[in-house]
């Protein structure tokens, strides 16, 4: 009797510890997100490599002959997060959903540094000055990784969270107001990520300022710390289903 109680109190430790390190990880991953979008509309025309729903308006006013930036820019920011998505989807199985991390969740994630590490060579290759038409390779590899992000946090299923938007996450807090029904922990979860959208905005936006060449190194390197961190959290003996 004993050595089950303790076993469950273990279980319950492990579980709340488990919930802690993915909040913080879907937090880095919104400051990473909200820093290359902050650099993609400052560096790369105007248009974002995570938040589909303002590309989808400068598209809209694309067509009604309005002020918003180039087709192409929006076109390929466009596609390479759709092409993100669907690669990513093809890691993620949607019935590994039910865990609190699965290993494909990590694998994906990986799978979007690649992008980034490119991203990279050609940013410092260009001098931080990428000419248009290389703008457009930046925005597809960005593209190509928030979307990777975006379809691999999905799967987790945690309520209200998208890493790469704010809209959901504002629904559901404000929303919440009227009656609430969330707990304190998952007020704090979804604060927190619109926190982290906001800080990634602010220091990705203040380092194209006052270090242009390195603003890109933070997105890239907190994901890469994302990354390591869940493959060691989340490992094959400790993942919490």
């Amino acid at each position: 009797m004993q050595t089950g109680l303790v076993a469950n109190m273990t279980n319950t430790h492990n579980q709340a510890r488990a919930i802690k390190v993915r909040d913080v990880l879907l937090n880095a991953l919104a400051v990473s997100s909200g820093a290359v979008d902050a650099i993609s509309f400052l560096a790369l025309g105007k248009v974002f490599s995570a938040f589909m729903t303002g590309n989808i308006a400068f598209l809209g006013l694309r067509v009604a002959n309005a002020s918003a930036p180039g087709w192409v820019s929006i076109l390929v920011s466009m596609a390479a997060f759709a092409v993100g998505v669907y690669l990513s989807a093809k890691v993620v199985k949607p019935s590994e959903g039910s865990r609190m991390w699965s290993h494909p969740v990590t694998i994906s994630l990986a799978a979007s540094l690649p992008a980034h590490a490119a991203f990279l060579a050609i940013w410092f290759a260009s001098n931080g000055q990428p000419s248009i038409d290389v703008a457009h390779v930046l925005l597809a590899l960005w593209g190509l990784a928030m979307g990777m992000q975006s379809a691999a946090v999905r799967t987790l299923h945690v309520e209200g969270v998208f890493t790469t938007a704010a809209t959901a996450t504002i629904i559901l807090l404000v929303g919440d107001l009227t009656n609430w029904s969330t707990t304190v922990e998952e007020r704090r979860r979804l604060a927190g990520v619109l926190v982290s959208l906001f800080l990634g905005a602010t220091i990705g936006g203040l380092l194209l300022v006052r270090a242009h060449i390195f603003a890109p190194v933070l997105p890239f390197g907190i994901t890469l710390a994302a990354v390591a961190t869940a493959a060691v959290a989340f490992s094959e003996p400790h993942r919490s289903h």
